[in-house]
């Protein structure tokens, strides 16, 4: 240290030294010696006090860039192994609804046969995400579907109508009003007089719910953006899945055969032999022919379901998550929406495109989208797309729109499907006549192509 000190002070006094006058003998060589002496030592002492710095500086970057990996493994960890679906996850939720039925929390026309006589048994675990718990279980040997969109009864909201009314039974009337204003919110639509809106069907399991535990029960499903979507056009749609019934919040639905984006088809082998959704066993291999077949039939279906939901009721339908896996096939090969958290009817899918933007890009909600206008720096309400251009984009052109053109000469209404699709997907979807012209095209098309193809499977026959 005492070097380091002299070192410095050396080096503040070098321009003294040098300037003051004497002879050049002995004490000059001396000088020169320990000022040599003393340089070198002045300049071991900067580069030390340099290493140190480094030193420093690379341990707390090796600390920081620690901190990071840790932090960044524990992030990992929470938004995705916490919601890893496994059966023993699932098993002990299911154990804690059975728990509150018994102590009278919650009720509902399935937890008789879920927690006592065990007529429902649970099969496996089908995803988590969000919070949300989908399970596939059997019901007197028919598969169904268990979903909630959380997992606790405790995590909904209390109905504040069982707060003010103390003791006897709660008017169920009291409980249908609460949840016709709840629906009005969810789905963005009013109730007003003339509407074919089923409002009374809301109540679902409990017509005539009067015990505490029946009316939480129902208002933890009305909760569920999906539940009262699926119970409002419960008999109006064919398109929509079917609830089948409840405890507490979980509900059940029927168990479709569900679409898959890697399947060469986008629908298992069960969905293209026709089968009942659910069937048990292996199933035989497809004749090419046949299964050509279905997925023309299943691309009919899916037409039919887009003119439904924008023709057959008060408020047009959107669906801004289209993929094969939001959609399942019964056994009459008819398509159904079996997963709705991002369909919206017309008043709330404005209310959602209706935002501050600076470009076309910040008006992408999914697969529904507007434009920006940059003089008011908003997005428009009016959707520019379609849920028609949408499916033909995602799935009628993985069907029939190959990497290689088919031949016009050879196969001349495959060309043209080919070309429809095209068109279809690429076509702005904003105009209504042009969108109902390439509907009725494309309906034609696959009508045609399925006559021939049962006219030539006849001849065979024969």
């Amino acid at each position: 240290m005492a070097s380091c000190l002299q070192g410095a002070h050396v080096c503040r006094k070098k321009d003294q030294w040098h300037s003051t006058p004497g002879d050049l003998g002995q004490r000059g060589r001396w000088t020169q010696g320990a000022m040599g002496s003393l340089w070198r030592g002045c300049v071991l002492w900067k580069l030390g006090l340099r290493t140190c710095k480094w030193r420093i500086l690379l341990l707390v970057l090796f600390w920081f860039g620690m901190w990071m990996f840790f932090s960044g493994v524990v992030f990992v960890h929470r938004t995705m192994f916490s919601d890893h679906c496994t059966d023993k996850k699932s098993k002990q939720i299911l154990e804690g609804v059975c728990e509150a039925y018994g102590r009278g929390v919650l009720a509902g026309d399935l937890c008789e046969e879920l927690c006592v006589s065990r007529r429902v048994q649970y099969r496996r675990c089908l995803y988590y995400e969000n919070g949300k718990k989908v399970m596939e279980a059997d019901w007197r040997g028919v598969p169904i579907v268990l979903k909630s969109k959380l997992e606790n009864f405790s995590s909904y909201e209390a109905l504040g109508l069982l707060d003010y009314q103390e003791g006897g039974s709660q008017s169920p009337w009291d409980a249908v009003l609460y949840a016709t204003l709840e629906i009005r919110s969810s789905l963005g639509l009013e109730p007003r007089g003339g509407e074919a809106w089923p409002w009374g069907r809301l109540s679902g399991p409990f017509p005539r719910a009067s015990s505490r535990a029946e009316l939480a029960s129902l208002w933890s499903l009305l909760q569920q953006e999906e539940y009262t979507f699926f119970r409002v056009l419960q008999d109006l749609s064919r398109h929509v899945v079917k609830v089948l019934g409840s405890c507490g919040h979980f509900y059940a639905v029927e168990y479709l055969v569900a679409g898959c984006a890697w399947s060469q088809n986008l629908f298992p082998q069960e969905a293209l032999l026709g089968l009942p959704a659910g069937a048990r066993g292996p199933s035989p291999p497809p004749d090419g022919r046949a299964g050509r077949d279905t997925v023309l039939r299943i691309a009919l279906s899916f037409l039919d379901m887009v003119r439904h939901f924008e023709s057959d009721f008060p408020h047009r339908l959107h669906l801004c998550d289209i993929k094969p896996e939001n959609f399942g096939v019964r056994g009459d090969l008819t398509v159904v929406a079996i997963d709705v958290d991002m369909a919206f009817f017309e008043p709330k899918m404005r209310n959602i495109l209706e935002q501050a933007c600076t470009s076309d890009e910040d008006c992408n909600f999914f697969d529904c989208i507007s434009k920006c206008d940059m003089k008011e720096s908003k997005c428009s309400s009016k959707r520019v797309n379609s849920n028609l251009q949408v499916i033909c984009d995602k799935i009628f052109r993985h069907w029939f729109a190959p990497l290689l053109p088919v031949s016009r000469v050879e196969l001349p209404l495959e060309a043209e499907l080919q070309h429809a699709v095209q068109v279809c997907a690429d076509t702005d979807g904003s105009d209504g006549v042009h969108g109902q012209t390439i509907h009725l095209r494309l309906r034609s098309l696959l009508s045609q192509i399925l006559q021939d193809d049962s006219g030539q499977m006849t001849g065979h026959s024969r």
